[in-house]
């Protein structure tokens, strides 16, 4: 029987009825971009799914959610130090999981200013 490889289990699913984010090659994970529909991108998995476990985690489910700056230190004690060092590159990678998950309508940015985003309610 063949082994299974990342892009097999590619179509497998996270726990509930969220889709796991599709890996392109072994330790990779394709993005979207809210802003540029229709272009991806790939990005290493490791780093990817440890943020986007921190950001669901700190991101509240209603209204009023939480501004830009507000995720970037809410995520940082929730991140592994072995891919997070101090939260380096922390900014960058809340920025990439948040246009990815807002692209896949699993968080809302909300129409206020400052903007501020929380996790998609279930209608």
């Amino acid at each position: 029987m063949p082994k299974s490889t990342p892009v097999a289990r590619a179509g497998a699913r996270l726990t509930g009825r969220k889709r796991k984010p599709a890996i392109a090659a072994a330790g990779r994970i394709t993005v979207e971009n809210i802003n540029v529909p229709g272009h991806t991108t790939t990005v290493d998995a490791g780093k990817y799914l440890a943020m986007m476990e921190a950001l669901l985690h700190v991101l509240p489910r209603r209204s009023p959610g939480m501004t830009q700056a507000e995720m970037f230190s809410a995520v940082v004690p929730h991140l592994p130090q072995a891919l997070f060092p101090r939260g380096a590159t922390a900014g960058w990678w809340v920025k990439c999981v948040q246009l990815d998950l807002e692209a896949k309508r699993q968080i809302e940015r909300e129409p206020s200013r400052p903007l501020r985003w929380h996790r998609q309610t279930r209608r």
